[in-house]
């Protein structure tokens, strides 16, 4: 019996039942509360990893993230006390210069954007509301009233580039400070000088124009450059062999501290801006990630001490404080503990090798001399069928793969070449009427395009190499 018809009218109103934004009852997507089931977790440690951090305006106290959390401990290292915490990803905190505030990357709203909070954790606002170019490593400038940081730009072949902007601490659509140079080859980690007017950042600038995966880091992958606000010029600070990443300017605006390869080891490194010296102070970081898309940033953010006689930066699980003049390392240690949601896991029922199923593809369809038959390739074995109706049967009883199918002049044989993981490759021949198929090749090899010659008493094939060989 046939199925009655559906009226286009009816059609019409089951689409707009169906249409999104129609349904008032649907639930808007909540990143920290997404449902379904999950376990929870609790970490208790003293150590975390890719830990970026900063130091308050008035030297108290450390901020810190781990695992997507925002914590803060005092500067001589505690207990760590939780200021964003769930199942959004929030990183990066940066002290505003009065010390009241707090910037911060979170995808909370759907998508990673800039937003700041209290210094106890209140107050949290979403500053950028990007939905697609979205931003990270935020800084501010020292009057407080704006946050520059890097936007990401995707591309077709790879994760994209970085350009920097500026926002207003009330929001907007920001002010693009640099340009991309093309669209593979990152830059990021600013960071504004003391007076406001310079910005410093990294910038991969590899030769090449384009990302590639076989980098050398103890050549030159990153610079360090130097956006000047006042002129709009930039000018290269820091780079050379190892490179340079992760610019930190100091409080009096003398020094930079940055990150550079020496060898198989990263190392802190800090730069006289007026002088141009350069000289390493700690050569025990975690391995730096110039060889990689580094999309939040070649090494975790760090700080100077408001004395400038330090760095406070995180290496090894640890957090340390660098002397710029003894070089000595003393451990600030921290203890966390912390609760995690782990969703399960959305997963749907797949049979990956069921006992029959239809071939979406054939390879190397050939045509017999009288026109009446096909042969083809379709999932590993030869195949023949009937023109033009007909149904596919197997040609061989053979349990080698087997490729490229060729008609004697005659029609009454098919030659082709078969592949064994043991015994490797074979050219073989079967009737083509089909049946078990019998080896002609004695060596082994990668055999490729059997054909016989036209009066049909020699075969000419490529083996290995792709040289022509007669059998």
């Amino acid at each position: 019996m046939k199925k009655p018809l559906m009226s286009l009218a009816a059609l019409s109103l089951i689409g707009l039942a169906f249409m999104p934004g129609n349904d008032k009852d649907k639930k808007k997507w909540d990143v920290s509360d997404p449902g379904g089931s999950y376990k929870e977790v609790e970490v208790d440690t003293r150590e975390g990893t890719w830990m970026n951090l900063d130091l308050s305006p008035d030297g108290k106290e450390i901020v810190f993230d781990m695992l997507g959390d925002i914590f803060t401990i005092p500067v001589a290292g505690g207990e760590a006390k939780l200021l964003q915490g769930g199942l959004a990803f929030e990183v990066q905190p940066r002290y505003s210069p009065d010390g009241k505030r707090i910037s911060y990357t979170s995808d909370k709203g759907g998508g990673d954007n800039i937003w700041t909070m209290k210094t106890d954790g209140s107050d949290a606002k979403q500053i950028t509301k990007e939905n697609f170019r979205l931003l990270n490593n935020a800084v501010w400038t020292p009057d407080g009233q704006y946050l520059i940081a890097r936007k990401h730009f995707s591309s077709t072949r790879s994760l994209g580039a970085g350009e920097l902007w500026m926002y207003h601490t009330t929001g907007g659509d920001g002010l693009q400070l640099t340009k991309k140079k093309n669209e593979q080859q990152d830059a990021g980690e600013p960071c504004v000088s003391p007076d406001g007017r310079y910005v410093y950042y990294s910038e991969d600038f590899y030769p090449g124009g384009y990302f590639q995966y076989n980098k050398d880091p103890n050549n030159q992958i990153y610079i360090i450059r130097r956006y000047d606000r006042e002129k709009g010029e930039i000018e290269e600070i820091a780079g050379g062999g190892g490179g340079a990443v992760r610019p930190q300017v100091s409080h009096d605006g003398k020094w930079l501290a940055f990150v550079k390869r020496v060898r198989e080891k990263s190392v802190l490194f800090v730069r006289n801006l007026a002088t141009g010296e350069e000289r390493p102070i700690y050569d025990k970081l975690s391995k730096d990630q110039q060889e990689a898309w580094a999309i939040f940033g070649v090494y975790t953010n760090f700080a100077w001490t408001s004395d400038n006689s330090a760095v406070i930066i995180w290496a090894e699980g640890k957090l340390w404080k660098i002397n710029v003049t003894t070089y000595k390392a003393e451990e600030i240690p921290f203890h966390v503990k912390a609760k995690h949601r782990i969703y399960d896991a959305l997963r749907f029922q797949q049979d990956v090798t069921p006992e029959k199923f239809t071939a979406k593809a054939i390879r190397d369809a050939v045509t017999s001399p009288d026109g009446k038959t096909l042969v083809f390739n379709a999932a590993g074995y030869l195949w023949k069928k009937d023109l033009p109706g007909g149904t596919p049967v197997r040609l061989t009883t053979g349990s080698d793969f087997e490729f490229y199918p060729s008609f004697s002049p005659s029609g009454a044989e098919i030659v082709f070449a078969s592949w064994n993981d043991e015994q490797t490759g074979a050219i073989c021949k079967v009737s083509a009427k089909g049946g078990a198929p019998v080896k002609l090749s004695v060596d082994k090899g990668i055999f490729q395009k059997p054909s016989y010659s036209p009066d049909g008493k020699m075969i000419v094939f490529l083996k290995e190499d792709g040289n022509d060989h007669q059998g």
